[in-house]
């Protein structure tokens, strides 16, 4: 006789209320300050050698990769809170499509506005490499701790 199949995966946690846009802002206010902080930075250093535009065009990728992360953490937020069990295809697609959109659109303004266009993506690519920095560092204490 053979047994019948369980389930071995692990069950879906109760559904709680999922969080809002403000209680993301505020969960991540650290990360929104140095984003603010890059951006008035992008002014300071690169606007007082005259390249006003580039100097905007990097502050708007700093602000492109902030909305983006910020609307990560709401779409994690809500995924976790559903307490349904999310499979690799969800949070594959949900990643492709949040990043495919952002890639036209800061390639298509680095185009438009090129070559000022180049900040564009430099401050997408400064921001992001920020955003691994302070969300690594906590990880890295906790691993530290155990």
């Amino acid at each position: 006789m053979t047994e019948p199949q369980t389930d071995q995966s692990a069950p879906a946690a109760p559904p709680t209320e999922a969080p809002s846009w403000l209680d993301v802002v505020r969960a991540q206010r650290k990360v929104i300050g140095v984003g603010l902080t890059l951006m008035v930075a992008c002014f300071w250093f690169i606007g007082q050698v005259g390249e006003w535009r580039t100097a905007a065009l990097t502050a708007t990728g700093i602000l492109l990769a902030l909305l983006n992360h910020l609307a990560s953490e709401h779409w994690l937020g809500k995924l976790i809170s559903s307490g349904e069990q999310p499979t690799r295809g969800s949070i594959a697609t949900a990643a492709f499509t949040r990043l495919a959109v952002l890639s036209v659109v800061a390639v298509g303004a680095a185009v438009v506005f090129w070559p000022n266009g180049v900040g564009l993506l430099l401050g997408l690519a400064l921001f992001r490499l920020i955003a691994l920095v302070m969300t690594s560092l906590p990880l890295l204490k906790e691993l530290k701790k155990a």
